[in-house]
């Protein structure tokens, strides 16, 4: 359902996007009005601006209630993903140090030296 909305959003986003670039500015009344551009017969004798400005705010209202619809869904399965239970351990898995670790002085030799751990501070608990 949610694939299919927003599938049909972005449809009428382009229809839109479409819509509002075909329709002629206001400077372009004027010049028709004195013989300079076409009658518009097809639509009327008000010309397409009408026409064009009602499917305009049709799909306008249509994107929005799209969007609305989304965002409740979105919270709904925000919620519902609040509500499934994480099981959770007594203890956090910590690795613990060694009491006496050996590390190696160069990388080809075989002696090693040990390393004094008991100035190194403790992992604090939760």
């Amino acid at each position: 359902m949610q694939q299919i909305l927003v599938f049909l959003l972005v449809v009428v986003a382009i229809a839109i996007i479409a819509l509002v670039l075909i329709q002629q500015g206001k400077g372009a009344d004027i010049g028709a009005s004195f013989g300079g551009g076409s009658s518009n017969s097809v639509f009327g004798s008000q010309g397409s601006g009408s026409f064009l400005m009602k499917l305009t705010l049709g799909l306008a209202v249509i994107f929005f209630v799209i969007c609305v619809v989304l965002a409740r869904m979105a919270v709904a399965q925000s919620k519902q993903g609040d509500q499934i239970s994480v099981p959770s351990s007594s203890q956090p898995s910590v690795p613990t140090q060694p009491s006496n670790s050996t590390v190696p002085t160069t990388p080809g030799s075989s002696k090693s030296s040990t390393v004094d751990t008991s100035s190194v501070p403790a992992v604090p608990k939760k």
